[in-house]
């Protein structure tokens, strides 16, 4: 624990089914943590794994309301394990990305004059939004929405040149457009639209802040080479309405990731005892807050393990492709990052384990030992012997993001000698469900990332074939160390593979992080030069395994040569061939 009079900083991550909280000094030493599970601890809100589910619109959805109940109860346990609110100098934090979330006009006059003798709910809710529910990166119910806005520019190539990425369901800008048509009064009587991020900042602030310059990227608004909001894409979304309205509900971008917008909001000062000084600095987007959690070097990537699985990597160089999404830096002016983002992460991973585990009769919820039973029962694509015809499996409970298909499960056979595919029905061959599905659907995740990311890695050192690096695992399934050992197979990692082993809270570190430097940088001191002089390397991070360098480096080669067979299965799928 720090003494006494050591100065503190804050960071939140609002994610999909968790409000967390990491509180670090100076030297970036974590010293208090606490989290609120949303379906757990708020059970009055009716979410299940953090959200509702409207399956016949796809809409995936969340309670503002329930938000706003998490803030005040991981304040409450903030209390309880010991955080000296009185030395916390700064607070920034992280939100799931492309959420937007509708204030109302009395928005900014309740933020202003919230009573400390009252909770936020009590005070915000219903009044300060004009719409009580905020859509989910999960939602598919835009598929129409995104068909315009790749039309608008001329096709999704020019739509992923201009604004990162092309257009995508959980994208801001088409869940914009579709709320304003389906819910046109509702939409006049907005004053302002956040993003998640900017959301939780207005809370902390006391008024409506504005959105930063890495999570406006996940918009498909903001062109990033201008640097500005893109006119035809603020035409097409506000309608009728005029881009002049839509342009007062965004606001301005705050371009500068570090300083301060502002002293905390007096109802944190009277409720909890943080200083008036207490300065507040831009809150981000989870994806892009996980790459502030580690002085992250080029070709060094991050693979994130959450409810979604996400890769990312920073880069200098700007190279948009609809495959990906690039985004500008949260820090630092220059750089950009680049990510890979699927719905059908670790809610597909669990679907699977929970069926393994009832079909055994385990009655502990969530636990993965039978699950890592089964992969390593079998090796490199399911086989049990070297004969065998390997399995490679796609599993997508909810429609996906990348590739973009519908929901569904699709399993194929795959001769390794001849790299034949064929389709595994159910109840027939050797495929045992749900057993095979574990090893199978690991792998089609990471194989999945591989062949999208080839392109974006090079060599790491002379001799060595393209590929990262180092590879961190971030996020709930970075502790489970079979999966864990999959991901050095199929994607290698040069230096090896490593858990950032803060117990899951990479976007709450990377926020602290951020805070941090922000509120204590010297002029010249980028966020990249501020962590490195101060993280300690052994106390953050764990190896895990040797990646490419171990003894398992034929299996990166094995895994290589499925890439083609794979993008098959894909194609398959998509086309609705066999």
């Amino acid at each position: 624990m720090s003494s006494p009079s050591d100065p503190l900083y804050l960071g939140l991550d609002l994610s999909t089914q968790q409000l967390k909280a990491v509180a670090i000094t100076s030297k970036l030493k974590v010293v208090c943590e606490a989290r609120v599970e949303f379906d757990a601890d708020l059970p009055q809100y009716g979410a299940q794994k953090g959200v509702h589910v409207n399956e016949k619109e796809q809409e995936v959805y969340a309670p503002v309301a329930m938000w706003l109940g998490a803030l005040d109860l991981i304040l409450e346990r903030l209390k309880v394990n010991g955080l000296q609110f009185e030395n916390v100098k700064g607070i920034s934090g992280a939100g799931q990305q492309h959420g937007s979330v509708y204030w109302s006009q009395s928005a900014e006059h309740l933020l202003e004059t919230l009573d400390p003798s009252k909770t936020l709910v009590e005070q915000l809710v219903p009044g300060a939004f004009s719409h009580p529910w905020s859509p989910n990166w999960q939602d598919a119910s835009t598929e129409r929405e995104c068909d315009r806005f790749n039309e608008c520019l001329g096709g999704e190539e020019e739509l992923a040149r201009v604004t990162g990425s092309k257009a995508h369901h959980r994208f801001t800008g088409p869940q914009i457009l579709r709320f304003r048509e389906k819910h046109p009064g509702i939409y006049k009587t907005t004053s302002r639209i956040s993003l998640i991020s900017s959301f939780l900042a207005s809370v902390v602030l006391g008024s409506v802040a504005p959105i930063d310059i890495s999570d406006v990227c996940g918009m498909n608004l903001w062109d990033i080479g201008k640097w500005q909001w893109s006119e035809p894409l603020l035409k097409l979304t506000a309608g009728q309405e005029g881009i002049g309205d839509l342009r007062k509900k965004l606001g301005d971008v705050r371009e500068d990731g570090g300083g301060s917008m502002g002293s905390i909001s007096s109802w944190f000062v009277s409720r909890y005892g943080f200083p008036q000084d207490c300065q507040i600095v831009p809150f981000t987007g989870d994806n892009p807050s996980t790459i502030l959690a580690l002085p992250l070097r080029p070709l060094d990537a991050i693979v994130s393990l959450g409810t979604s699985t996400t890769f990312l990597m920073s880069t200098p160089k700007y190279i948009p492709h609809p495959s990906y999404h690039s985004f500008n830096h949260p820090t630092t002016p220059g750089l950009h990052m680049f990510m890979l983002c699927y719905k059908n992460g670790g809610l597909a991973r669990e679907r699977i384990r929970d069926g393994i585990n009832e079909s055994q009769g385990i009655t502990e919820k969530g636990s993965w030992e039978a699950f890592n039973r089964a992969v390593k029962s079998s090796l490199q694509f399911g086989m049990r012997r070297s004969s065998d015809s390997g399995k490679l499996g796609l599993y997508f409970p909810l429609p996906e993001i990348v590739p973009n298909v519908r929901a569904g499960t699709w399993r194929f056979y795959y001769d390794t000698y001849t790299g034949s595919l064929r389709e595994a029905r159910e109840g027939y061959g050797s495929w045992k469900i749900p057993q095979d599905d574990a090893r199978a659907i690991v792998e089609s995740q990471f194989l999945s990332i591989r062949l999208r990311s080839r392109n974006l890695v090079r060599e790491p050192s002379a001799g060595l074939p393209p590929q990262p690096r180092r590879i961190y695992l971030v996020g709930g399934g970075s502790l489970n160390e079979v999966i864990a050992s999959i991901a050095g197979d199929v994607l290698g990692g040069a230096e090896g593979v490593y858990r950032l082993d803060v117990g899951g809270n990479a976007c709450a570190l990377g926020a602290a992080y951020k805070a941090a430097w922000s509120t204590e940088r010297s002029e010249k001191d980028s966020f990249e030069e501020f962590v490195e002089a101060r993280w300690e390397e052994g106390d953050t991070i764990k190896k895990l395994g040797e990646g490419y360098m171990g003894d398992r480096y034929d299996l990166w080669g094995k895994y290589g040569e499925a890439l083609k067979v794979f993008e098959e299965a894909e194609g398959r799928v998509l086309g609705g061939g066999k």
